[in-house]
């Protein structure tokens, strides 16, 4: 007998996108970006909400994670290189909260940030790549929790 396919089983994921204003010329072009593929992918963008930088994202996940209508939580950010390596305490310490509040609260949560060491140019040419794939690991990541759960 044929496996059923989880994603016409399970209800599509409710995503939050979680937005950083530093950049926001990219940022803003990351979101709606991945907007578009959220709802290619059936995914309903039920938040959006819009943080100074990467570095504040973790407070506002924390805060979406507890609510019972989102499923999973797509970031949106760009760490630029600077003068100094403050681009990467800010990418390693927000990185590593948000695989943190992940596990901790059992939803997925993607890392959409691009960087550290990025030039502005690098960065603009990342817009998509890091749009689409933080839309799509949200989405896989919940539909393979599903299908691990339901086992």
């Amino acid at each position: 007998m044929p496996e059923e396919n989880i994603y016409e089983k399970v209800p599509p994921p409710r995503l939050a996108f979680v937005v950083s204003q530093t950049n926001y010329d990219i940022t803003y072009l990351m979101l709606q970006r991945a907007i578009e593929h959220a709802k290619f992918l059936r995914a309903p963008v039920v938040e959006i909400v819009e943080v100074p930088g990467a570095f504040d994202m973790p407070l506002a996940i924390k805060n979406l994670l507890k609510k019972e209508e989102i499923d999973a939580v797509v970031t949106l950010g760009s760490v630029i290189k600077g003068e100094t390596d403050h681009d990467q305490i800010v990418a390693s310490q927000a990185s590593r909260k948000i695989m943190d509040l992940s596990l901790e609260y059992g939803k997925p949560v993607s890392l959409g940030v691009s960087g550290p060491g990025m030039t502005p140019m690098q960065a603009k040419a990342r817009i998509e790549s890091f749009a689409v794939k933080s839309v799509e690991a949200a989405v896989k990541m919940y539909y393979t929790l599903k299908k691990i759960n339901e086992e």
